[in-house]
């Protein structure tokens, strides 16, 4: 998910160029934006941290619920319009893409929700003698200016999870979109002010990759938010000027264990849409199954049965169940690694094979070694691995190997072993009975180890980006 690419502004004449949006199945010409320059990205980190810094000018709680509940009407209105641009502009299917739009007008309905839950609480002074004849509480007060950088993969829905927080808490934001995918968040960014939001509280920042590091490491910027590769998102966060929190959220290589009494029919459609859904194109994506060894051939067979049936094409074609890589050059690397771990060993059980410059075939392997590239790093792609265990011991053992934790799941009908695999898998959420991907827009989401930095879901975002301020008063 490396969402900071090459440059596209020339430095030598300082003039800014266009950038053009394509749909990654067929490279059709959709838009073009202009890039913005650091001039105006000063003026607007100026803009912001003048507003933050006089708390007269702080939009009020009930006008923050009154703009964030009016953009969930107008996205309700515009969903067909956004669910084709989630899928013209980033390959996401239309049917996957329609369910992105209700996430987000779900999560904005949720920080108007929320705003109502960032209070303070009263701190007990008298409980020395050296407190006695106080009172004192806290408040909640935003943060300061947001800088949000985003991923392609759900191009509206990221958006929001970044943003949307940022405005509930009341804080100023600047938002990157992907170089891939930036017409989603204009389209919100314009919703957002048509809801009543002054422009100068949300900017919509595209631009190349000195000028967003610049951007991201300036002192007036007090919280930063990335979505993307580890490599980018842990190198922007050692360059932070100081004082800068942030939110890093990454990718992982999730690991699903299947218990021998587990429904093996029952599971495979979960397996298939966790494994498969946006092409594989997700964070917690189900990418390492390991299966007792006598099973393990058997559920990779099913697993391709199911694979070698999925549609894949031009996600705005309503058929299509698995659209386009998001760039030809993430099929190459695709192709590589399969074909790395084909040579090494592996056993192909469908797949294997591009099916054009854009497309990559659902595939399965079936016991690649476990030190090549598709079982030791994000594959990002349509490929789902599948490894036979005698011991489960040894099965959650090589699940937590890595240096990358986030979702993980476990299959099973034995309560002892769904609890040990809650307790010794090393993830932030074990799911029983249910794939990696799954996630609700208000529960906790982060990444353990190389995989993140703190939690995203609304309301944990929205208390990242708000701080305690307390009052004492002496009687």
């Amino acid at each position: 998910m490396d969402n900071l690419e090459k440059s596209n502004v020339s430095e030598e004449n300082k003039v800014p160029e266009t950038l053009d949006v394509v749909n990654p199945y067929d490279q059709a010409y959709i838009e073009s934006i202009p890039t913005v320059m650091w001039d105006d990205i000063d003026k607007y980190l100026s803009t912001a941290h003048q507003l933050y810094k006089d708390c007269n000018q702080w939009i009020p709680a009930f006008e923050r619920v009154s703009i964030l509940k009016k953009t969930a009407v107008l996205i309700s209105e515009r969903a067909d319009e956004l669910a084709f641009l989630i899928a013209n502009e980033g390959g996401k299917p239309l049917v996957d893409a329609r369910v992105e739009v209700t996430r987000a007008i779900d999560g904005v309905e949720l920080c108007a929700k929320e705003i109502a839950k960032l209070t303070g609480t009263q701190i007990p002074m008298d409980l020395t003698q050296a407190g006695a004849g106080r009172i004192a509480f806290t408040t909640k007060e935003p943060i300061g200016v947001v800088v949000a950088v985003s991923a392609f993969n759900h191009p509206l829905n990221l958006i929001v999870h970044q943003v949307a927080p940022a405005i509930a808490a009341g804080c100023p934001v600047l938002v990157k979109p992907a170089r891939d995918t930036p017409l989603s968040c204009k389209a919100f960014v314009d919703i957002l002010h048509e809801a009543g939001l002054p422009p100068q509280w949300c900017r919509f920042v595209a631009c190349d990759i000195p000028t967003s590091e610049k951007m991201i490491t300036d002192p007036r910027v007090a919280f930063f938010s990335f979505i993307g590769s580890a490599k980018i998102g842990w190198m922007l966060r050692s360059k932070l000027a100081p004082g800068t929190r942030c939110a890093l959220e990454h990718g992982g290589v999730a690991p699903v264990i299947i218990e021998k009494s587990a429904d093996i029919e029952a599971m495979i459609p979960s397996l298939l849409k966790g494994g498969f859904y946006h092409s594989g194109q997700v964070c917690v994506s189900v990418q390492r199954i390991y299966a007792p060894k006598n099973k393990a051939k058997a559920i990779a067979q099913l697993l391709a049965d199911g694979a070698a049936k999925l549609v894949v094409g031009n996600a705005i074609d309503e058929k299509t169940e698995c659209g386009p890589l998001i760039r030809p050059k993430e099929v190459d690397r695709v192709e590589e690694w399969v074909d790395e771990a084909l040579a090494a060993g592996a056993i192909l059980v469908t797949g294997g094979k591009r099916l054009g410059e854009s497309t990559y075939a659902p595939t399965v392997l079936l016991e690649p070694p476990v030190d090549a590239k598709v079982s030791t790093m994000e594959i990002f792609g349509p490929v789902v691995c599948v490894y036979g265990y005698d011991d489960i011991n040894d099965a959650i053992d090589q699940a937590n190997s890595l240096d990358y934790a986030f979702q993980a799941s476990v299959f099973t009908k034995n309560l002892d072993v769904a609890t040990k695999a809650i307790r010794e898998l090393d993830a932030t959420a074990v799911m029983v009975n249910d794939h990696t991907a799954f996630r609700v827009d208000w529960m906790p989401f982060a990444g353990r180890k190389q995989s993140g930095y703190n939690t995203g879901g609304i309301a944990y975002t929205m208390h990242d980006m708000s701080q305690d301020k307390m009052a004492v008063i002496k009687l």
